[in-house]
């Protein structure tokens, strides 16, 4: 199946983080990283953890290019007018996501799902889903976001990238004359795996 085939905002674009019972272990097949998320969404306040669940970060106000970064170094040429450019080894980039703030949301009280994560030091497996329309959920099942047959009900034309990294910050930014917001930092523990299209 192709990628979202008309042009539009990725208004209903989603960041969801899994919410196994144990660490998530590093893969890059693509059944393993969609079985993350095939479960049940939860409530950030008041949901629990379990293999397949997963949580929403909601509220975003921006999210930032994902992906690996090109690592170019330019180096001087002897004889040469001009430089030639070489290809080195691109770093893990950092995520930096703004969010409205509503602090309710990540409170670091053991109901807050996201509160609980930030800082806390543990790998989980991250998914960025690029979705034109509002889909019927965001499981990564054949009844929401995973369905394979466009045109089903529910179904909507997506691609779907996967990581792994931590919670590493919550910086809040107050504003005086617009809504406060937060920069959410992830780090990126693996390489990127996908898209892999609807």
């Amino acid at each position: 199946m192709s990628h979202i085939t008309t042009i539009g905002a990725g208004i209903y674009s989603d960041l969801a983080v899994a919410l196994p019972t144990a660490t998530a272990t590093v893969s890059n097949v693509e059944a393993t990283l969609k079985g993350y998320f095939a479960g049940t969404e939860q409530l950030n306040v008041g949901g629990v953890a379990g293999t397949g669940n997963f949580v929403r970060i909601q509220n975003v106000r921006e999210f930032p290019s994902l992906g690996v970064p090109a690592n170019i170094v330019n180096v001087a040429a002897y004889g040469s007018k001009i430089g030639k450019q070489v290809a080195g080894q691109p770093d893990a980039p950092t995520i930096e996501i703004t969010v409205n703030y509503l602090p309710g949301d990540w409170s670091n009280a053991p109901a807050s799902l996201l509160g609980a994560m930030v800082g806390d030091g543990t790998q989980k497996c991250f998914r960025f889903a690029l979705l034109n329309g509002q889909p019927s959920g965001y499981a990564s099942t054949s009844a929401s976001i995973g369905s394979p047959l466009v045109g089903t009900a529910g179904s909507r034309e997506n691609s779907q990238w996967f990581w792994f990294g931590k919670v590493e910050a919550l910086l809040i930014n107050p504003q005086l004359t617009d809504a406060n917001t937060a920069t959410l930092t992830l780090s990126v523990q693996s390489e990127f795996y996908g898209p892999f299209t609807i």
